[in-house]
């Protein structure tokens, strides 16, 4: 039996894949009610997409022929082959998928949860995006602070898309030059490809974006956040994203790297040390973007090494590191930022020239990506 820990877009497109590939004995592990498509909440924050696009029943997308045991898994023994369930019983595997997703660490930054109670939102929970573009709709005047964490992050361009919806909805309204706009960014430059990370500074100077490098918000204290322990910068409205990590239980076990995520080989998908477990999206040690593109590009490979598992070869199907950030530059144009382990572009899309910002790029990040992920990515098609 083919055991997934997770039923979120790699859990999903991995047992997809696997029944099209003929597998009967497939075991989804996942408590949830709800598949969410996350990448819309940040047009739900912009003002841009409603927030019922974005959620489905998990039993509509459960694929037809697997198990689905509706519960939280909080450990794996690769020794004795089992995944402990929430309820003290345990699953035996012949194989596991290990894509649990990445844990949010709400708690890390002293004063942001309290935050959300003020003029602070956050586009990574489905409770709070609504509530962002309720803030950028009602700011009119004053400061305007933009933030992202630093380590691995799901969607890292997020927090800098919403920034620039955010200012484009400004300018239209005609209050942009009242507004003082913040970007805190961890990193040392917009972008990790110097391709994208030059347009990006080109939407920068659009707006009169003040960025902030290296530095990253480390307390939240009334309507004020702390840079880098020391700085203070006051908002009239904010949008915060939490540090994130692999979830506690994987933490603690003995899949995990030193990094804290599934210790795989970032080519095969294949743990390092336990032949029978395979991992794959937020959840895994690849030092990709994590991104739903990733797991796109990194299904049918991890799908194709688990079979040749079985048949007791060696796996021989590689993932290069290939991931896409649809950047929202403005409220109708995106940047396709396609790059892999090289981090250098890597277009995917032929004669159209994705590193410019593009009117039609919008359109497939509002309409193209979503009708492909319902209908063809969960269903093991793409």
């Amino acid at each position: 039996m083919v055991v997934i820990v997770g039923g979120g877009t790699a859990g999903i497109t991995v047992a997809a894949r696997l029944l099209r590939a003929g597998l009967r004995d497939v075991t989804v592990v996942d408590p949830a009610d709800t598949h969410h498509y996350q990448p819309l909440w940040t047009l739900v924050g912009g003002g841009r997409a409603p927030m019922r696009d974005s959620a489905r029943p998990q039993a509509s997308v459960v694929p037809k022929g697997v198990t689905w045991v509706r519960r939280a898994a909080v450990s794996i023994d690769p020794e004795a082959r089992h995944v402990r369930l929430d309820d003290g019983t345990d699953l035996r595997y012949d194989q596991v998928v290990v894509c649990p997703g990445i844990q949010l660490d709400w708690d890390a930054v002293p004063g942001m949860t309290e935050s959300f109670a003020g003029t602070a939102s956050s586009n990574y929970s489905a409770d709070l995006a609504p509530r962002t573009w309720e803030l950028i709709r009602s700011t009119r005047r004053g400061s305007a602070v933009f933030a992202m964490p630093s380590g691995p992050i799901k969607c890292a361009g997020a927090p800098q898309k919403i920034a620039y919806l955010a200012a484009d909805h400004w300018r239209e309204q005609g209050v942009l030059r009242d507004i003082d706009v913040h970007l805190v960014l961890p990193t040392p430059t917009l972008f990790g490809v110097p391709e994208f990370a030059e347009v990006l500074a080109g939407v920068v100077r659009r707006y009169g974006i003040t960025v902030h490098f290296s530095s990253e918000v480390t307390e939240v204290r009334g309507d004020e956040v702390v840079i880098n322990g020391s700085t203070a910068l006051p908002y009239t409205m904010a949008h915060l994203v939490p540090p994130q990590s692999a979830p506690d239980w994987i933490k603690a076990g003995p899949l995990a790297a030193g990094s804290g995520y599934v210790d795989v080989d970032k080519h095969t998908l294949r743990h390092v040390r336990y032949p029978e477990v395979f991992a794959l999206g937020d959840a895994g040690s690849t030092p990709n973007s994590k991104t739903g593109a990733a797991i796109r590009k990194q299904a049918p490979v991890l799908v194709a090494n688990l079979l040749a598992a079985r048949r007791g070869a060696e796996p021989t199907a590689r993932y290069g590191g290939y991931a896409s950030c649809p950047l929202t530059t403005a409220r109708r144009r995106v940047l396709l930022a396609e790059f892999d382990y090289t981090m250098r572009p890597t277009p995917s899309i032929p004669v159209i020239n994705t590193s410019r910002e593009r009117a039609d790029m919008w359109y497939l990040k509002r309409h193209g990506l979503p009708f492909l992920y319902w209908n063809l990515m969960l269903r093991g098609r793409a």
